[in-house]
């Protein structure tokens, strides 16, 4: 019998954009996210990360996502979700109904559980069952890796990776080794939040997690005997290394460098020893848009860019769309955002941002040893003059660096 699991992952539940409250977006995913389990009449939810936005989830953030859940179990009476949690999340909270999650056929993971110093196959080992009730494939369920979770791995005489690196691999080697000591070679889907090289990050959306600020893993931590590697943390949508190693993506934009993607879940189909999967698309349930992007528009542009869209006077407020505006340099800094915030007000539209074009759009790149190396030369005023004139397209005033001189000496 096939079983069919989808794969998901950064809800971010609780975020908010520029000030405004995204929870008729993850209100309105989760009703999508419903209607494609009915649709195709899926067995099983595997959740890789980042449930929340933060680590102090609200009433109404954690109300959501227990609905949501709940609302999944009334679809189908067997229906297994298996929830890992993200660098955002928190891991206690994650797990903390656990008696109540287990009637409503909720598997949530939030830390690496070990028994004796070995890990708890029985805590992270999850079978999923078809219709028939047979056990058709099983979930490994490993959330994001904080230090305390990592096993420790000798520093010498190994040339492969960093220290954190090789324990990650380790952690991954040891889980699922002890995972095919239990189930043979059944069809084993493993979770992963965190970073694989070679995977496109959204700029400023992301940060690099790992212990000890490493970068990224190599997809080879991954066994070649596995299923599919469900993966979370990055929101853009893509394989990595192997067809079978996949970010879902998040379910609609978290901010502008995410404007443009194609939103959706993956479908995954197990049929025996055999294993296929599919992208099923999400609507995006507020409009993003972002105009001027790349070249940049003058002040008196907006109107004209804002009439062009047709927009919908009539819609509440957390139904309008965003707009997010690439300016050319003009006027101050400050006095570039008032002005474009007067202009937004008078459209129903909710402002995600601004962003300046750079007046040089030839200089040279240059390599990551060669910026670092100039990160190191420069003193932190001077990165501070940096950055405000890349975000504003000017230099900043003398009554600007007066209240930098005065936040940094409240740090030393």
């Amino acid at each position: 019998m096939t079983l069919r699991v989808l794969h998901t992952a950064d809800w971010h539940i609780g975020q908010t954009l520029n000030g405004w409250s995204r929870t008729f977006e993850h209100q309105a995913f989760f009703k999508q996210l419903t209607e494609l389990v009915k649709a195709h009449d899926v067995d099983a939810l595997v959740m890789a990360g980042d449930v929340f936005d933060n680590q102090n989830p609200s009433a109404d953030a954690t109300r959501l996502f227990y609905e949501a859940l709940a609302e999944l179990r009334e679809v189908n009476p067997q229906f297994i979700s298996v929830i890992t949690a993200g660098n955002h999340d928190p891991a206690g909270r994650i797990e903390a109904p656990g008696v109540l999650f287990e009637r409503i056929g909720v598997h949530a993971l939030g830390m690496v559980h070990r028994h004796d110093e070995a890990l708890d196959v029985d805590r992270h080992l999850v079978p999923l069952a078809g219709k028939d009730g047979r056990v058709e494939a099983y979930v490994l369920a490993i959330p994001f890796p904080r230090a305390s979770d990592l096993p420790r791995v000798s520093e010498e005489g190994e040339t492969e990776g960093s220290v954190v690196v090789r324990a990650v691999r380790a952690l991954y080697e040891d889980a699922v080794a002890r995972a095919r000591e239990r189930i043979a070679d059944a069809p084993l889907i493993v979770t992963g939040h965190l970073h694989v090289w070679g995977a496109e990050e959204s700029e400023g959306a992301e940060r690099r997690i790992l212990v000890g600020g490493e970068h990224a893993i190599p997809h080879s931590v991954f066994d070649e005997s596995l299923a599919y590697v469900a993966l979370g943390h990055l929101h853009k949508p893509q394989k990595v290394g192997r067809e079978t190693i996949r970010y879902s993506g998040s379910p609609f934009p978290m901010s502008v460098t995410e404007q443009a993607y194609q939103h959706g879940v993956v479908l995954l189909e197990v049929d025996g020893d055999k294993v296929t999967w599919e992208r099923l698309p999400l609507e995006r349930p507020v409009p993003f848009y972002r105009l001027g992007k790349g070249e940049g528009l003058q002040l008196d542009e907006v109107p004209g860019a804002l009439d062009a869209l047709g927009l919908d006077e009539d819609l509440p407020i957390d139904q309008r769309p965003f707009v997010h505006v690439d300016l050319k340099p003009q006027v101050s800094g400050a006095g570039l955002r008032a002005e474009l915030d007067r202009l937004l007000e008078g459209y129903p539209v909710r402002a995600a941002g601004l962003s300046v074009v750079s007046k040089d759009r030839s200089a040279p790149e240059i390599t990551e040893a060669e910026a670092l190396v100039r990160l190191h030369e420069l003193e932190p005023v001077d990165l501070f003059k940096t950055a405000f004139e890349a975000a504003h397209g000017v230099a900043p005033e003398a009554s600007h660096l007066e209240l930098f001189h005065r936040a940094a000496a409240e740090i030393e």
